[in-house]
């Protein structure tokens, strides 16, 4: 045990490749330590970060990071958006950058945690990111095999709620990346706690580092935010996410101030005592209610959605999604729904809600390793911690999109979205080749690559709809749907070809919204021989939609 400036002045080097682990808590008070104790000293860290979000930022301002291992480089509150400072370092080559989905990176530092020299994986082939050295497709006796080399960081540093005085480390789920990297760390993990206790043996099913691989522990209570900590079952009181303070960062990142901003929050706290005093008690009490149950409630209560106001194209595309993607579920007799990033998330809520109003026995799923979970009112964010208490099953990223997903028994459809949508329905979110950088993969790529079949929801624009993808982030092969404002476009195989289907009722001849629909596509989009109207979205639908995401955050014009 020890303080934490101490911990990262002894165990964190120049040169060190540092995995910030990310699982449910996003942040930690070391990865601030960190940033504070090397900024301006140009130590030349690889950061290996599944998820960068706004506060990954920091490494690229203090010039501390000279390449990156990621899965998604961008922001995440209020939504998800590319952060300015990512596309400047990676356009420039001052940053350079390895592209991975959230499982691929995962099952790399499982690799390495485990000693093997590769493991399999069926994610990242027929996409963009095999050009990276980690992946490479060989023939064996059991046919070609896509395999990846293991990923070892010199120090794993995470957050987590409690340890004991050895050292041993208890974790709560869900976990998203895991701890393999904290077990596969050369020299071991720093690991901040919001109390170190006496003994674990009663909670011993949550350890999940033992203390051999543990280099420091210091106490910081809220060590994690502005991310959260559940902490149910755990002898300490967790807190919700600070989305003010996410936001805070985001807008920082893009203005004047950003410095002054860094100077304030990171630089000039050396405690996180200093640090909570900054955040001020109303604030930290605040975010503990957060974390009670009956909390979301009356959010939801303080924000109610506005029924009166008009529908518009990005509403309209998620109802129309959810439709269609509750009707696949029939179809396939789906056991679950995997809910991505922003609208296709809402659309997916919506969807699996309608399937199950016909019958349908459906869950829902996310890529943080959550299984079974019912969507917090008030809060359109698939990873809201207040999604977790519902859940059937906590895990991570390796039982959701590594097991059942796309695992033997198991008929999952993915709902999914997308800066770019090409007319074989592959999909890019990483970068417009000679163009700015997007955001990266996330979890989209292993839930192309394995689901039973995928649908992406979005509005119909030329720029989203070029007729092939610069950048394959997920390959289109079980992609079987596009659904837009302006129409459905489906694929009848594998290899097929998006086709106009299906346009919404009214105004106009339907003639005229097959030629919206068309001139709102960049490629020649095709039109089938018969051509369905899709009803316009019902009240009903529309308060489902706008009472997970009130204010609008999402579902924005």
């Amino acid at each position: 045990m020890t303080s934490l400036s101490d911990a990262v002045a002894e165990h964190v080097h120049a040169g060190d490749a540092l995995h910030l682990v990310v699982g449910h808590t996003r942040w930690s008070a070391a990865a601030r330590e960190v940033v504070r104790q090397w900024w301006g000293k140009d130590p030349g860290f690889t950061l290996v970060m599944l998820s960068l979000s706004s506060l990954g930022a920091l490494f690229f301002r203090g010039g501390l990071v000279e390449k990156v291992i990621t899965g998604y480089s961008g922001d995440t509150f209020p939504n998800f958006t590319p952060n300015p400072w990512f596309q400047r370092g990676y356009r420039s080559g001052e940053v350079d950058v390895e592209h991975w989905s959230f499982l691929a990176f995962s099952q790399r530092l499982e690799a390495a945690a485990k000693g093997l020299p590769a493991v399999v994986t069926r994610s990242i082939a027929g996409s963009s990111m095999e050009a990276n050295d980690g992946f490479a497709r060989v023939d064996t006796p059991f046919g070609e095999l896509g395999l990846l080399s293991p990923l070892v960081p010199d120090v794993a540093i995470l957050h987590a709620p409690v340890a004991d005085h050895h050292g041993n480390v208890a974790v709560a789920s869900p976990l998203l990346e895991g701890v393999c990297g904290a077990l596969a760390a050369r020299r071991g993990a720093i690991v901040t706690v919001e109390r170190v206790v006496d003994d674990l043996t009663g909670v011993a099913d949550c350890v999940r580092i033992p203390a051999h691989r543990v280099l420091a522990v210091c106490e910081a209570p809220m060590g994690a935010h502005p991310g959260g900590c559940f902490a149910r079952g755990l002898p300490v009181e967790g807190y919700g996410e600070d989305y003010e303070f996410w936001v805070d960062a985001r807008t920082a990142t893009r203005g004047d101030g950003y410095d002054e901003w860094i100077r304030h929050w990171v630089l000039e706290p050396e405690t996180q005592d200093e640090y909570l005093a900054r955040l001020g008690a109303d604030r930290v009490a605040d975010l503990r209610e957060k974390a009670r149950p009956e909390s979301a409630a009356r959010d939801a209560a303080a924000h109610p959605p506005d029924l009166d106001a008009p529908v518009n194209a990005w509403e309209t595309a998620a109802v129309l999604g959810a439709r269609h993607l509750a009707d696949r579920v029939g179809a396939l007799g789906a056991d679950a729904v995997l809910a991505g990033a922003g609208v296709a998330n809402l659309a997916a809520w919506l969807g699996v809600r309608l399937a199950r109003d016909r019958g349908c026995t459906v869950e829902l799923t996310a890529e943080i390793g959550l299984w079974g979970y019912e969507p917090a009112l008030g809060d359109p964010l698939v990873l809201n911690h207040r999604n977790f208490p519902s859940a059937t099953m906590l895990g991570d990223a390796a039982m959701v999109l590594g097991t059942l997903v796309g695992g033997p028994g198991t008929t999952t459809v993915g709902c999914l979205g997308g800066a770019q949508v090409d007319r074989f329905g592959n999909v890019n979110s990483t970068e417009i080749p000679g163009g700015p950088f997007l955001v990266g993969s996330g979890g989209a790529n292993d839930v192309a690559s394995v689901a039973a079949e995928n649908v992406v929801v979005a509005t119909l624009t030329p720029p989203r709809t070029p007729p092939d993808c610069g950048y394959v982030t997920s390959p289109g092969r079980a992609v079987r749907a596009l659904v837009t404002d302006r129409g459905l476009l489906e694929k009848p195989d594998a290899a097929g070809e998006l086709t106009l289907t299906a346009v919404p009722e009214g105004p106009g001849p339907l003639a005229e919204r097959v030629g919206a629909a068309r001139a709102a596509c960049g490629w020649d989009l095709q039109v089938a021989s018969e051509v369905r109207e899709l009803p316009a979205p019902t009240p009903e639908e529309i308060a489902a939609l706008r009472s997970w995401d009130p204010q609008g955050w999402f579902l924005r014009s």
